[in-house]
This record gives structure tokens, C-alpha cells and sequence, in this order.
């Protein structure tokens, strides 16, 4: 077994969970994961710059999981310094949310939704990775457990210019709506608790302007589709059990899951059904399998 191989299901090993496995694993490698890393090393060849490519797909989709696969291939096998990061890391802190909720809705205590990241901060850490000048670099960390941003101890620091650089996150690359599709609520918190829209619009214009800022600068994106939207809240409530295995602070439970799903559920069903707009389209299957990728 090659040395790539072998690191791969090292990676794996400790990434699965009691009762849940990862399927076809060496055959996801060979038909998937390497053809895929040889495609996109050859677009950073013919590029003079690092490659910013994004990774996007609903909650629990598994965009981290892929997102060091990819990084893995690409420095063990063609030799490059990958930089990963989510744009999760670039949410708003605690305080800055709940000024959000007082001044424009009360909905914005709750992280997620375009509007609850620190655009300004994301831009100028993306425009300097991508510098033919690289100089020293650190992005923040976010801890989802204390759902607050880490001290600037704790932040990855970034040293060495980047060949490639993974940009992940359930929204990255989404568009906006037209307004006349904001009218219809798509689930119960729309419906009780955006009444006026002021939730609704505001997120959407976020993605018309600072977002779209962001989205201008990346190379290729990348999508993970799920079967459907029942798989994120199934896939959702896996990924808060890992995290009730790695962290000592409290995680949501599944109503309270159910609840936080809500928030998403617009800007995903929006994506998911936009998938065609992306690059590279990873399908997965009910198994949580790569079934197919399409360029």
C-alpha cells in the first residue's frame, strides 16, 4: 500500500465515530479523490498565483472532511502547501450579534446566515493569501461549542506562501433571490418570527454586495449535493454528536438542531437547487458516498 493510501485511512480512522464508518474507502480514493487532485493540479499549473478554490454543501455534508482529503493529496502526492480554512471561523463574535439583534432583528443572535460573518476581516485575509508578496498571515478560529470566536492565540498562522487554497462553508458561492421569492415563508421561524421580511431581505442583500465581493475572488468552486434536504438535518445531527465527542462545553440537542436548521434552509435549498452553477459538483448518495462528480 502506497504512503498516500495509507495516510488516507490514517485520516479516516479518526475522523469516524462510534457506529458510523466510512464506506468504500479505498475505492472512494482511487475513483475519486486522486483523478479529482489531478484535474485541479493542473489548473494551478496554469495559474501564476495560488489557486483559491471554494467547497461548499449543506450542513453536515462533509465540506471539512473533504476539504483535508484534498489537502493531504495535494502536499503528499503533488508536493504543494495547501491552506484550508471555513468561513465559519469568520463569524461575528457573541457581542457583535447581539448588537445585530437589537439594531436590525433578532434573529441574528443566531450564527450562520450570510450577515453573521466579518466580511471586511475575510476579504483582506483572502486578498493577502493570494499575494505574489506573501507575508505572514493568521485566521481566526471559532469555537461552535462556546459559539464565540477564540482568542488570537488560538488562530491558525499561516508562514509559507500557499500553492492552493480551500476556502469552505455552507454558503460560500451562493446568489441572492429576486424579491418576489423572500415573500413566501419556507418554514415555521420564517413564518412566525420574520413576519415584516426585515430577516429575510437583510441576509439577502448581504449576499448582493459583501459576499459577492468574496465569491468574485474565487477560482473554482466546488459542491457537494446531498440527496436532499432531509440528509442536512440527518447529517446535521451527526456532526454535533462528533462535536459533543471532541469538546467538554454543551451541544445542541436534536430539537434544538431541528430549530438551528431552520436558519439555513433558504440559502441551502437555494444552492442545491442552483448546483449547475458550480465547477465541480461531488454527488453524494444516501450512504454518505461519493457517487459521481461532474464537471
Amino acid at each position: 500500500m502506497s504512503d498516500l493510501k495509507k495516510k488516507y485511512l490514517q485520516f479516516l480512522r479518526k475522523q469516524e465515530t462510534i457506529g458510523e464508518k466510512f464506506k468504500d474507502k479505498q475505492k472512494q480514493f482511487k475513483s475519486f479523490y486522486l483523478p479529482f487532485c489531478h484535474k485541479i493540479f493542473k489548473l494551478y499549473k496554469s495559474k501564476s498565483r495560488p489557486l483559491l478554490l471554494s467547497l461548499s454543501g449543506g450542513q453536515g455534508s462533509g465540506k471539512s472532511t473533504v476539504a483535508q482529503i484534498l489537502k493531504l493529496i495535494f502536499y503528499s502526492n503533488f508536493n504543494l502547501n495547501v491552506v484550508c480554512f471555513s468561513i465559519d471561523d469568520f463569524y461575528k463574535t457573541a457581542s457583535e450579534r447581539k448588537k445585530m439583534s437589537k439594531q436590525i432583528h433578532p434573529l441574528f443572535l443566531t450564527r450562520g446566515v450570510p450577515g453573521t460573518h466579518n466580511c471586511k476581516m475575510l476579504h483582506n485575509i483572502i486578498k493577502k493569501l493570494l499575494k505574489k508578496n506573501f507575508s505572514y498571515v493568521k485566521i481566526p478560529k471559532f469555537d461552535k461549542s462556546r459559539d464565540d470566536r477564540l482568542h488570537v492565540k488560538y488562530w491558525q498562522k499561516i508562514k509559507k506562501k500557499p500553492d492552493i487554497i480551500i476556502f469552505e462553508g455552507w454558503c460560500v458561492g451562493a446568489k441572492p433571490q429576486k424579491s418576489e421569492e423572500l415573500k413566501k415563508p419556507i418554514n415555521v421561524l420564517e413564518k412566525a418570527e420574520d413576519t415584516k421580511l426585515t430577516w429575510r431581505k437583510k441576509v439577502n442583500n448581504e449576499l448582493k454586495t459583501s459576499y459577492k465581493k468574496i465569491y468574485n475572488l474565487i477560482d473554482k468552486k466546488i459542491y457537494l449535493k446531498v440527496p436532499n434536504f432531509k440528509y442536512v438535518l440527518k447529517w446535521r445531527l451527526l456532526q454535533e454528536k462528533k462535536l459533543g465527542l471532541k469538546s467538554k462545553n454543551k451541544i445542541m440537542n436534536s430539537k434544538q438542531i431541528k430549530r438551528f436548521i431552520m436558519f439555513y434552509e433558504r440559502v441551502t435549498r437555494n444552492m442545491s437547487n442552483n448546483y449547475k452553477d458550480n465547477d465541480f459538483v461531488i454527488i453524494l448518495d444516501k450512504k454518505h458516498k461519493i457517487k459521481s462528480i461532474k464537471f
